[in-house]
């Protein structure tokens, strides 16, 4: 018999004795309804009894409210710092959204973040903090390239899920199936400005000032060159720099004597304003070419007018006419006091959504279940554009051309990849519901 069950019926007989008087004869009746009276208390007592001593059957799981925890981690106080910002901002406002239409099968999604500081030796530190101590199930790494390629190894060894919004040296995802990206690769963007130089500004010859201590800027540059000389284009003067310096002149002077029609300058945007204005002051006017890297609103704040005239690639524009962009735009603004979200802020929020996807099609947050749901990824409906993974784990997705204007990002064409079809435009952007009855961990 279960533990108390006797006690507790010894006392309801009591109970139900005490109610019968003494040397009162009881109507048959009256017998009747008492005995019945007893059999629905002892019925109730066995039914609780056995339901709060009943185990799970084989196979069956209980519920698990816990919550889901993944990690970010990015340059919240170093050089770029306002990457890393919108990024994070990305990530928090794709989980806010998740957890108020109710999380992953009713689990609340728990986001922990980290400050790399742009030192990819804390990158590395930190992935390795977020997965043996705080247990992540996934890592949204909104560094730069160099910062990804520190963390990666250790995500790989630990099976542990690396998705990065904006890395885009090809060499990120090679470290392993375990690490991911969202936002096409150099080799992409690096052809899509020699085509747009080639084509629509009709550049024959061409100049190159890079960071040489970046993977991003060293791989924007080999493939920029190799796509312009198979365009039928010259590179008529290469030079180098590295991030902080502050002076210029020396390069440019040299840039200048070579008379390019362009100036390819695949940095970030600190370094990329100061450029500009030693640029200009020196009288070169030729149109300064760029990438993503570009993509900050205080690269107008840095470099002002000198910019005029300037292009760059990147994955979004927040000026762009469709509905779930500026669906996207508007909730932004509300959130973070009125900011108009960057590329960086699109892509991680895209990075996040998807790794939400896929865990609802995992069903799990187990990270072999939940790694190949990654890999299968096709045509998600991203604020960037449809996303689908291919066979090294980088998105297949279109870039845009933006020009420099007056303190204005300016569209120019959208340039979708050779091995694409034409991309219809994406669907309003929100939590995808759930589908399934159950979520295990």
């Amino acid at each position: 018999m279960i533990p108390g069950l006797k006690k507790r019926i010894s006392v309801s007989r009591a109970l139900v004795h005490d109610r019968l008087k003494p040397n009162t004869p009881t109507p048959p009746s009256k017998t009747l309804q008492l005995r019945s009276v007893f059999l629905c208390v002892v019925l109730v007592i066995l039914a609780l009894a056995f339901s709060c001593s009943r185990q799970p059957e084989n196979g069956e799981q209980p519920v698990n409210r816990s919550t889901i925890k993944i990690g970010y981690f990015g340059d919240l106080s170093g050089p770029n710092y306002n990457f890393s910002q919108s990024a994070m901002n990305g990530v928090l406002m794709a989980a806010a959204k998740m957890n108020q239409y109710g999380g992953i099968k009713g689990r609340q999604i728990d986001v922990v973040i980290e400050d790399d500081r742009g030192s990819p030796e804390e990158s590395a530190r930190l992935t390795a903090k977020l997965i043996d101590r705080d247990k992540v199930i996934a890592i949204v790494a909104g560094g730069v390239s160099g910062n990804s390629l520190a963390a990666a190894p250790k995500a790989q060894s630990s099976h542990v899920p690396l998705i990065s919004p904006s890395s885009t040296d090809p060499a990120v995802t090679k470290t392993g199936d375990y690490i991911f990206r969202t936002c096409f690769v150099d080799s992409f963007q690096g052809e899509v400005m020699a085509s747009f130089a080639a084509a629509t500004l009709q550049a024959k010859k061409a100049a190159i000032l890079f960071d040489f201590n970046s993977p991003y800027g060293r791989g924007l540059t080999d493939f920029f060159e190799a796509s312009f000389r198979k365009l039928g284009g010259e590179i008529v003067n290469k030079q180098s720099y590295k991030q902080g310096d502050t002076d210029f002149k020396g390069q440019l002077s040299s840039i200048e004597a070579a008379e390019p029609d362009v100036i390819y300058i695949p940095g970030y945007y600190g370094d990329v304003a100061l450029i500009a204005k030693q640029a200009r002051a020196l009288g070169l006017e030729q149109p300064l070419l760029g990438g993503d890297g570009w993509d900050a609103p205080e690269l107008w704040q840095l470099g002002g007018d000198a910019l005029n005239g300037s292009y760059m690639s990147t994955h979004y524009s927040p000026d762009s006419p469709s509905p779930e962009i500026q669906s996207f735009v508007e909730e932004y603004k509300q959130r973070y006091q009125n900011l108009s979200p960057d590329a960086h802020a699109a892509l991680a929020y895209d990075a996040t959504r998807l790794l939400f996807d896929a865990l609802e099609r995992a069903g799990t947050t187990d990270s072999g279940p939940l790694r190949d749901a990654l890999a299968q990824t096709k045509d998600f409906k991203g604020v960037t554009g449809l996303i689908s993974i291919d066979a090294d784990r980088n998105a297949v997705k279109p870039a845009i051309v933006l020009k420099l204007q007056d303190a204005d990002f300016i569209y120019q064409e959208t340039i979708q990849p050779k091995t694409s079809e034409p991309q219809p435009t994406p669907q309003s952007p929100s939590p995808a519901r759930s589908r399934r009855s159950g979520f295990s961990n």
